[in-house]
């Protein structure tokens, strides 16, 4: 029988308008930080006042997808929460941070959590929002203390359990079973596995791919840090968002053969076939809930520092009363992380890769009490096990596993797809260094 959930606590929001706050980070956790962070716009969480598990929902019906589950809990949770916020801007008022699973069938938990503090600052403005029961006693917003960043680390890294052979060898089984009719697309990943330093100062490493990769989102929630370019859904007073991220090849080494690259991106008709196959599955998910959605004609290219990717904008007006969370439930997950059919390519995910993505490639992001947020796919991410005893790894470090899939479709050549997974893996793997 599912455990009982209790209903959410009832919450008392108060958001105000500070200084500027230069070095939001500083406010974060060191050895276990909460962050959401784009071009500059950045929120922590510290502490926590509130949260649940998606594996202890059971109000919902055998099945129930993990953001199906978070929805409904949110909705509830905002209902009863009373919200002074004076600043009015995406990120202030009652917020939760969340990351949910890949597979519905994983043994990770969704999880969402409401921390005790949020320190923001979006578009030269800061604040601080302070999340309290409605029966604590009454207290203006305080900012969580600034913490000195601990000294540098590094991580060990190796292969996990798909090595590079073994990869190559799952392209080749996806291959056939494209050539079965059993899907069209499949994406495949293959894993690293390490070690960090106990004590490591976590919010080193976001910072170092917020700087090296500032047009991501780059996150940590729940011990899953990462810089992901693929936003899944932003939902923003009525407007719905997407990108849709699918196609991809390494940059050049100089002017003329990174030129050459992209040209040969845009004119790939596997890349092109994979991307349409991406762009077609947003849409379809989100046309029930949206009214005059389009997305662009052509991809255009999208330019990171390590790879170039065939990229589509999508965008519509919000027809219902969706949150952003309902949203995430029916897109994820998109044909750009698993495949199409759907169903069929996580069938086939399930049996060709021999480990649990856990949240790698799920959503991860940000809601408020009016349902807007911002969700990505959690991409060039890294997940900690901050909770493993010391049985479970060398003595006196924090594993880790990280992961980077490509698409395979008709055409696809295992060798160059292990090739993109080495890309892919760059800019998590150079941090963790």
């Amino acid at each position: 029988m599912p455990r009982p959930v209790p209903l959410p606590p009832r919450l008392r929001v108060t958001t105000r308008e500070v200084e500027t706050i230069e070095d939001v980070l500083e406010h974060a956790a060191p050895e276990n930080p909460t962050v959401w962070s784009r071009r500059g716009d950045v929120l922590i969480g510290h502490g926590r006042a509130a949260g649940m598990s998606s594996t202890a929902v059971g109000r919902h019906a055998a099945g129930a997808s993990h953001a199906a589950a978070a929805a409904h809990w949110w909705r509830e949770l905002s209902a009863l929460a009373e919200v002074d916020d004076r600043v009015g801007l995406p990120g202030t008022g009652l917020v939760a941070f969340g990351a949910l699973p890949f597979d519905a069938a994983s043994a990770h938990a969704g999880r969402l959590t409401v921390p005790r503090h949020v320190v923001g600052r979006r578009g030269g403005r800061s604040w601080v929002t302070t999340i309290v029961p409605v029966d604590a006693d009454a207290a203006g917003p305080g900012i969580p203390p600034r913490t000195p960043f601990g000294p540098h680390w590094s991580a060990t890294l190796g292969p996990g359990a798909l090595t590079p052979e073994g990869y190559q060898s799952a392209v080749r089984a996806g291959l056939a079973a494209i050539a079965a009719g059993e899907v069209g697309k499949v994406v495949l990943a293959r894993d690293l596995v390490g070690s960090i330093p106990s004590g490591a100062d976590l919010r080193r490493l976001v910072r170092a791919l917020a700087s090296d990769y500032p047009d991501t989102w780059t996150y940590a929630v729940d011990g899953m840090i990462g810089a992901s370019p693929e936003t899944l859904v932003t939902v923003s007073g009525g407007t719905v968002t997407a990108r849709v991220l699918a196609g991809t090849i390494a940059r050049g080494a100089d002017a003329d053969a990174d030129t050459a690259a992209s040209v040969a991106l845009a004119t790939s008709a596997k890349d092109l076939d994979e991307h349409e196959y991406a762009v077609q599955s947003v849409l379809a998910a989100l046309r029930p809930h949206t009214s005059a959605l389009a997305a662009g004609e052509q991809p255009f290219m999208l330019k990171l520092p390590n790879v170039w990717h065939l990229a589509t904008d999508v965008e519509g007006a919000l027809e219902d009363r969706s949150s952003a969370l309902d949203l995430v439930g029916a897109l994820h997950p998109t044909a750009a992380v698993a495949g199409t059919p759907t169903d069929a390519a996580i069938r086939v995910i399930r049996r060709l890769e021999p480990f649990d993505r856990g949240r790698y490639a799920g959503p991860v992001g940000w809601i408020d009490a009016h349902g807007d947020g911002e969700w990505a796919i959690a991409l060039r991410c890294a997940q900690f096990d901050l909770d493993a005893s010391p049985a479970d790894g060398v003595s006196g470090r924090i594993p880790l596993v990280a992961h980077a899939g490509a698409g395979i479709v008709a055409g696809s050549d295992p060798e160059a797809e292990l090739l993109e997974t080495r890309v892919k893996f760059r800019p998590i793997v150079d941090a963790l260094a």
